[in-house]
């Protein structure tokens, strides 16, 4: 005999959600509720998320693989019998700064991926979580660490097979590399800040770029700004990008850079605090 036909009435929907709902405010009353995660635990977990989307897409390491490589092969060889006498003696003095050049163009993934997100509605999402709210921006900065760090070893390794010889060992090339996520990771906030400015991801592209690509060939990456004209060296020597690829390549060379060390740690702080600063006001007001 059927449950209609014995009396019950069968209940409807609405009825199951409101069971189901007094049921789960009774657990989650009767037991103790997960804790809060911290600002670091959520950023580390955003940051996570960036990996596993490189994971799935491996596609997306063409710019710190395949890239850097053509980079240090096609300047090495165009450039050195010019300025250095031939390839090997120059690849000692260019190989530190085409990877800071190359590095600090990889920071312009991260205000797209971050457009991206927003574009899709994935960022409103997150916006709900009870959770830091800048960890989602600097669980992206994080996740792109990765990408600088192999980028610089993708770099170095190239750098090896072609002659490179740092004069610091291990201990100097593990420190310049250091350094240079440093910056780069502080560099990235500005890409950030255009990612939630943007509508969409070419403009953040074109902006980033806009920025990028005069710090890096208004620098001493290429030639010895002892070369250039007064006025031009006045432009280099205040570069931040100057700074820290003398920094990486003392370091390398076995040296202590400590007045360029000093300078990089010390852009890198004003870039943290400027557009960190603007970057979380303008998501905020997102």
């Amino acid at each position: 005999m059927s449950a209609t036909t014995s009396g019950a009435a069968a209940p409807h929907g609405d009825e199951l959600a409101a069971v189901s709902a007094r049921t789960l405010a009774a657990l989650l009353s009767a037991g103790e509720r997960p804790p809060r995660p911290g600002p670091w635990a959520a950023s580390m977990a955003f940051g996570r998320r960036a990996m596993l989307k490189i994971k799935h897409v491996p596609e997306q390491l063409f710019d710190v693989t395949v890239l850097p490589v053509m980079l240090v092969l096609m300047f090495t060889h165009l450039f050195g019998g010019a300025l250095a006498g031939s390839p090997r003696a120059y690849i000692q003095y260019l190989l530190p700064g085409v990877m800071v050049m190359s590095v600090v163009m990889t920071t312009v993934y991260t205000g797209i991926a971050l457009n991206n997100d927003i574009g899709k509605g994935v960022f409103d999402r997150f916006r709900t979580l009870p959770v830091w709210r800048p960890a989602t921006v600097v669980g992206y900065l994080l996740g792109d660490v990765l990408r600088y760090t192999i980028a610089s070893a993708v770099m170095l390794t190239a750098g090896l097979a072609i002659g490179f010889r740092p004069g610091g060992g291990p201990a100097g090339v593990v420190a310049g590399v250091l350094l240079l996520v440093v910056f780069a990771f502080s560099f990235s906030w500005i890409g950030t800040m255009f990612g939630l400015l943007a509508r969409d991801e070419k403009t953040v592209m074109g902006a980033s770029m806009t920025v990028i690509f005069p710090l890096n060939f208004l620098s001493d990456i290429f030639v010895d700004p002892a070369t250039m004209p007064g006025w031009l060296r006045t432009l280099v020597d205040h570069n931040p990008v100057t700074h820290v690829a003398s920094a990486v390549r003392g370091l390398m060379d076995g040296r202590w850079p400590g007045t360029e060390v000093a300078w990089t740690l010390g852009w890198s702080a004003v870039l943290l605090t400027v557009f960190g600063s603007l970057t979380v006001r303008l998501f905020h007001r997102g």
